[in-house]
C-alpha cells in the first residue's frame, strides 16, 4: 500500500497508486526517491482533481469520476491536448506533463500537470485577502480582464482552429442543451417549454469567434497569494471550443452570484456584501469596455447560461435521483435547477441585469 493511500480516505483510497508512482518514475520526470504523497483538492460535481508531490515536486493529475459517465464526456486526452498548444499562447492554462490511458494504471484515462501555487476562490474569502482594501473589487475586476485575454487570444495561429467548429455554434449549443435537459428530467418546472421556445426563437448572430472556455467561473481560476486582483491560472479546459465568446460572458455572469439571489446549488463568494464585489451590471460594463464588443443581446446570453447551468445539475440530480450517483450532496439540487429557470425567465425579461 502506498503512503498515499494510507494517509487519506474516500476517493484517494480508490487508486491503484502505488502504480501511478511507478508510472511516473519510467517517465522519468521525477529525479528523487521519494515516496509520492497525494491529496484530494475539494470535491466539485464533476472531474476528479489531486494534488500529487515526489519529494519537491509537485504535479496535479485530473480524472474523470468514478461511477457511470455518459458517452464521450470527461474527456482526459482532448483537455491535455487543448493545454499542449493553450499554454503557449495563453500561460494561465497549466502546463500539462503526460497523458495516460493504460487501464493497468487507472481504470479511466488521466493526465498530469503542473502545479500552480496560489489561491482558489470558492464559497467564502479567503483569509489572506479579508484585509485588503476593496478586496472583491479586485476580484471581480481580475476576473472580467483574464475572459477578455483570453478572447483576444489568436487561435489560428495558435494553432487551436481544428478545436471546433464556429459556423452554428451557438445553434448547436441551444439545441444540444435543450436535449439533454429533458433527456434527464425528472420533474414538471412550470415555464420550462416556454423558456425553451423562447431561447430558440431568439438565437442571435454570432460576433467573431474566439477560443471560448464554456465553464468560466470563480472556481476555476487561481489568484496570487498576496494580490486579489492578479490571476495566475485558469483550469478546467475540458469543454473548451472555438465559437461564440458571449457564451462564455454569459456564463461568468450566471455563475457570479449576488445578494438577492435563490439557492441554485452553486454559492459563490461574490454573494457576500463585506467585500465590494462588483454586480453582474457592472462586470458586464467592464468586460463590454475592454473587450470592445456588442453586448445588447445579453439578455439571451444569460437566459441561455441559466438554463444552461440547470441543464448540468439536472443531470447530476437525475444520476442521484435514479440511484446512479450516490452523494448526498446532490439530493438539494432540484432545488437549484427550479430556481435557475426562474432566472433564466427572468432574465429574458431584462429583470436580472
Amino acid at each position: 500500500m502506498s503512503q498515499a493511500q494510507s494517509n487519506h480516505k474516500g476517493a484517494v483510497t480508490e487508486l491503484d497508486w502505488k502504480a501511478i508512482e511507478n508510472f511516473l518514475r519510467s517517465q522519468n520526470i521525477v529525479e528523487n526517491n521519494s515516496s509520492l504523497q497525494v491529496e484530494q483538492f475539494s470535491v466539485g460535481y464533476s472531474n476528479l482533481t489531486y494534488f500529487i508531490r515526489m519529494g519537491e515536486w509537485k504535479a496535479v493529475l485530473r480524472r474523470p469520476p468514478f461511477g457511470p459517465i455518459p458517452p464521450k464526456a470527461h474527456d482526459m486526452k482532448r483537455e491535455f491536448e487543448i493545454l499542449q498548444r493553450l499554454n503557449e499562447c495563453f500561460p494561465l492554462a497549466p502546463k500539462p506533463y503526460l497523458y495516460c490511458e493504460d487501464p493497468n494504471i487507472m481504470d479511466r484515462h488521466f493526465y498530469i500537470m503542473e502545479k500552480k501555487d496560489g489561491i482558489v476562490i470558492d464559497k467564502v474569502m479567503p483569509e489572506e485577502f479579508k484585509t485588503i482594501p476593496e478586496s472583491g473589487h479586485l476580484i471581480s475586476k481580475a476576473v472580467v480582464n483574464t475572459l477578455t485575454k483570453l478572447h483576444e487570444v489568436d487561435y489560428k495561429k495558435a494553432g487551436l482552429a481544428p478545436l471546433g467548429y464556429p459556423e452554428g455554434f451557438l445553434s448547436r449549443q441551444v439545441h444540444g442543451w435543450i436535449k439533454r435537459y429533458n433527456n434527464a428530467k425528472t420533474d414538471e418546472i412550470p415555464g420550462v417549454a416556454e423558456l425553451e421556445k423562447w431561447i430558440v426563437d431568439h438565437i442571435p448572430d454570432s460576433p467573431e469567434p474566439t477560443i471560448v472556455h464554456c465553464d468560466y467561473k470563480l472556481n476555476n481560476m487561481m489568484f496570487a497569494n498576496d494580490n486579489p486582483g492578479q490571476v495566475i491560472g485558469l483550469f478546467d479546459w475540458e469543454l473548451s471550443t472555438i465559437g461564440d465568446p458571449l457564451t462564455d460572458v454569459g456564463a461568468m455572469l450566471a455563475y457570479w452570484e449576488q445578494e438577492g439571489d435563490p439557492y441554485t446549488g452553486l454559492i459563490s463568494v461574490s454573494k457576500e456584501t463585506d467585500f465590494g464585489f462588483s454586480n453582474r451590471r457592472e462586470m458586464l460594463e467592464i468586460y463590454s469596455k475592454r473587450s470592445g464588443r456588442d453586448v445588447s443581446n445579453i439578455d439571451f446570453y444569460l437566459a441561455f447560461a441559466f438554463y444552461k447551468v440547470a441543464g448540468i445539475l439536472q443531470q447530476i440530480y437525475y444520476r442521484w435521483k435514479i440511484g446512479e450517483a450516490k452523494d448526498e450532496r446532490f439530493r438539494e439540487l432540484g432545488e437549484g435547477v427550479v430556481n435557475l429557470i426562474e432566472l433564466s425567465l427572468r432574465s429574458r425579461n431584462n429583470e436580472i441585469l
